[in-house]
C-alpha cells in the first residue's frame, strides 16, 4: 500500500440518471465563445478556423442544487448556461463521424466565472486561469446516457435567474458542433473516460449576487439548479 503525506483528495464525480454508479470526473475542458451572439455581446469575433479551449480543474465540480458562496478576489461573477459533453471511451485523433460512438452522455452545466478577472487578463494577453478555474465554478446537472437524448441540434437550451429568463437559444446555435468539438479536441489530447466538455454559452451572461437562484434547463436533459451564498 502506498504512503501519502497526507489524504489524496477524493474523487469528484456526477450522478447519471435513473442509474446508482456515478460518473467520475478526470478533466474539464471548455470552449470558447462558441455561440456567435455571445461572443458579440463581449466584444469579440468567433474564430471560426478552430474551436479554442481552457479548462477546469476536478476542484470546480459542485452538484446542481448546491449553495455556492460568492468567490473571492471578483465583484462581478457571472453565470454561463452550456451544454456538457461526456466522454465514455478512448479517443485520440478520431474524425468527425466517429464521435458519437465515444460519447457516454450529456448534462446542463453553468460555467462561473470572475468577470472582471477575465477582463483584466484579457488587457493584458494573460491566460484565463484565475476567472475561469474557480472553487465550484463548474456546476453540473445530472448525466443522460447518449441514446437516451438522441441528435444534439434543436433542443433548447435556456436559463433563468431568480425566475426571469435570461438566456435562450438553440443547441444549434452552436457554431462548432458536438462532432467537430469531441474531433478538434482528439487531436489535441488522449481523451478517455471521464473527460468532460463543456461547449461554450449562448448570449445573455450577467452577474449575480449572494440570495441568488440560477435555475438552467436544455430540452431532454436533467435541468441544473444554484443558489448563490454570502462571500466566505
Amino acid at each position: 500500500m502506498t504512503d501519502y503525506l497526507f489524504a489524496p483528495a477524493a474523487p469528484r464525480s456526477i450522478p447519471v440518471l435513473a442509474e446508482t454508479a456515478r460518473y467520475p470526473v478526470n478533466r474539464i475542458f471548455c470552449v470558447g465563445r462558441n455561440y456567435a451572439a455571445h461572443a458579440a455581446e463581449m466584444g469579440n469575433e468567433v474564430d471560426r478556423e478552430a474551436p479554442f479551449y481552457f479548462t477546469k480543474a476536478p476542484h470546480a465540480v459542485t452538484q446542481s442544487g448546491a449553495v455556492l458562496p460568492y468567490p473571492p478576489g471578483t465583484e462581478d461573477f457571472h453565470y454561463e448556461m452550456e451544454l456538457v459533453i461526456a466522454i465514455g471511451a478512448p479517443a485520440f485523433r478520431i474524425a468527425p463521424d466517429q464521435v458519437e460512438g465515444v460519447i457516454f452522455g450529456y448534462g446542463s452545466g453553468l460555467d462561473m466565472t470572475r468577470r472582471d478577472l477575465q477582463a483584466r487578463s484579457k488587457s493584458k494577453r494573460q491566460p484565463w486561469d484565475t476567472s475561469k478555474d474557480v472553487e465550484g465554478s463548474a456546476v453540473l446537472g445530472a448525466l443522460t446516457r447518449r441514446e437516451a437524448l438522441g441528435a444534439v441540434g434543436a433542443q433548447r437550451i435556456h436559463l433563468a435567474q431568480n425566475g426571469t429568463v435570461r438566456q435562450d437559444a438553440l443547441l444549434s446555435d452552436m457554431v462548432w458542433s458536438v462532432a467537430e468539438i469531441v474531433s478538434d479536441l482528439s487531436h489535441l489530447y488522449h481523451l478517455s473516460p471521464g473527460d468532460l466538455i463543456m461547449t461554450g454559452t449562448p448570449a445573455g451572461v450577467g452577474a449575480v449576487t449572494a440570495g441568488d437562484r440560477l435555475e438552467g434547463g436544455i430540452d431532454g436533459l436533467a435541468g441544473v439548479v444554484l443558489e448563490v451564498g454570502p462571500a466566505e
